[in-house]
């Protein structure tokens, strides 16, 4: 399957991993792109010293050449780069160092001065780092495309687990509506939020991306390093089991997020005992209780909408090629419409 995002990267399948903290792991992001497709690594607060370790995994697993770039990208959150940036541990410049095939940015009040300094840092070499950067809206592609010229925008829809604007429209609605907007010159523009079939990704491709993001269908594959109990939760989820609220980061003391982002997870006791009109106090000793007990009434398990739809431990190189497949299949049966 060819696109424009198969011919940036040099890979063979149009999917990605996402990006996933306390998810992603440099076996995710290795298994992902050495099934064909393109993996990602999560930063979050992960000390530099350890980032530099995990990349080094990655390219270990892949037995990638000395002098030769990752083949794996980064991700990394414009909140948490407002304070390790200037701090004694900066991770843009430890991150590039390790010529990573591309880094990604999400959920900053101003990520275009990271853009730059990517670029900043790569006008002194000859590796060039593909910038990929999270929109959850059109103003936000918009921004992205025409001031901060990055190489790809994934445009992330409600459906998304984990965080995004709660605001955001659906992903067809906003896909659709972000490719009617931008450029003909427009940069390689991703799909991701709530994707779990081969089906969903032919659309996607026929709407006119030219790729998709996997975040949610991988959480229960061997390479994530989600717990146990978290996975066997996912397992037995029902239909229409998550939701987008504060109250996830609110247990969690991790409500740091810029303006307007919130996080979609499966509805538990969190959410119903913010609903019976709790105060936060008894909310987080109910939390700090039921985790110390092991519990998973009250686990923050972050997860996208269609989550119910992961019934398997499949692997991620299995998943990735087989989706690929029912893609390509569900390509082949739409052509036949048209006779061709």
């Amino acid at each position: 399957m060819d696109t424009k995002l198969t011919a940036l990267l040099g890979t063979k399948i149009p999917i990605v991993s996402a990006p996933m903290y306390y998810a992603s792991t440099p076996e995710m992001a290795a298994a992902a792109t050495g099934a064909g497709g393109f993996g990602f690594i999560a930063a979050g607060f992960t000390p530099s010293k350890i980032l530099v370790e995990e990349i080094q995994a990655a390219r270990s697993i892949l037995q990638t050449p000395s002098g030769a770039p990752t083949p794996i990208g980064v991700g990394l959150l414009g909140w948490i780069l407002d304070k390790t940036e200037t701090s004694d541990d900066p991770r843009i410049p430890v991150v590039l160092a390790q010529c990573p095939e591309a880094i990604w940015f999400a959920f900053g009040v101003n990520l275009g001065r990271y853009v730059a300094q990517v670029r900043e840092y790569d006008a002194t070499r000859e590796h060039q780092t593909k910038v990929f950067v999270i929109v959850n809206n059109v103003d936000e592609a918009m921004t992205a495309v025409e001031e901060w010229k990055v190489d790809v925008i994934v445009v992330q829809g409600n459906e998304a687990g984990g965080h995004g604007r709660g605001d955001a429209p659906p992903l067809f609605t906003l896909l659709a509506s972000a490719l009617e907007v931008l450029p003909s010159s427009r940069p390689i523009v991703l799909a991701a939020g709530g994707i779990f079939t081969g089906t969903q990704i032919a659309a996607l491709l026929t709407l006119g991306a030219d790729g998709v993001v996997l975040g949610s269908r991988l959480l229960c594959t061997p390479e994530c390093m989600y717990p146990e109990q978290s996975k066997q939760v996912i397992l037995n989820s029902k239909v229409s089991c998550t939701t987008r609220s504060d109250v996830f980061d609110e247990v969690n003391r991790t409500k740091m997020w810029p303006e307007g982002i919130d996080g979609r997870a499966i509805v538990n006791d969190v959410v119903r005992d913010e609903k019976e009109g709790l105060a936060l106090e008894e909310r987080l000793r109910r939390y700090d209780e039921s985790k110390a007990k092991g519990e998973t009434n009250r686990l923050v398990i972050w997860a996208g909408d269609a989550v119910a739809a992961v019934n398997d431990r499949e692997s991620t190189k299995n998943v990735i090629q087989r989706l690929h497949e029912e893609a390509a299949e569900a390509l082949r049966k739409s052509a036949k419409i048209l006779g061709v």
